[in-house]
């Protein structure tokens, strides 16, 4: 008998995009500190009871469901809505982070989860006030504000979390960091280092 009763956390990984200003590489796969930034994804993440990795298959320390949008290449938003859809026991709440945010971890979580509290979700800020793709959300409320499938790819992320009743938590200098060019890995590189 398979137990049916909703997961408190879920959490989904964001590791699909092309990474076209990173010459392409694969950034689940990307080394910092020794680790991949997947693995360090998947430790910010150590609580969710379930986790789903959007994008292809790599070797990872806990064991991960990995999943693709259909088709590719849908952004964001229908990588996310198709996360959701894809756990085996649905999340109460919902942790969706980009995997090459690699200064998130557990404590980010906990600070998005409490912002979150008598909200539809909670959502990481830089320092100049830019939402992140780290975000904690309310998966019933997620769920009703997705369109048809037919209207999800290349849907704007902004679009698809607008209804959404969210607070914004300001995150620490480097723990809104996302690698999305050479400069910014060799930035985490050097603050990984003097960290």
């Amino acid at each position: 008998m398979s137990d049916t009763r909703p997961l408190a956390l879920g959490a989904v990984i964001l590791a699909g995009g092309t990474g076209a200003r990173i010459g392409g590489a694969d950034k689940a796969s990307i080394e910092l500190g020794g680790r991949t930034l997947l693995d360090w994804a998947l430790d910010a993440v150590l609580d969710a009871g379930e986790v789903v990795v959007l994008g292809d298959w790599v070797p990872t320390e806990r064991p991960v469901t990995f999943t693709r949008e259909d088709p590719r290449g849908g952004g964001p938003a229908a990588g996310l809505l198709h996360g959701l859809e894809s756990f085996a026991r649905a999340p109460r709440q919902l942790m969706a982070l980009a995997v090459d945010m690699p200064f998130v971890d557990l404590r980010t979580v906990t600070r998005l989860r409490d912002g979150a509290r008598g909200r539809d979700g909670a959502v990481l800020c830089d320092l100049s006030g830019r939402r992140q793709l780290a975000m904690v959300l309310d998966t019933e409320r997620l769920a009703a504000a997705a369109p048809p499938y037919d209207e999800r790819h290349g849907m704007p992320l902004h679009r698809l979390l607008d209804g959404l009743d969210l607070v914004d938590v300001p995150g620490r200098p480097e723990e809104a960091l996302d690698i999305d060019s050479f400069a910014d890995l060799r930035e985490a590189r050097t603050r990984f280092e003097e960290s």
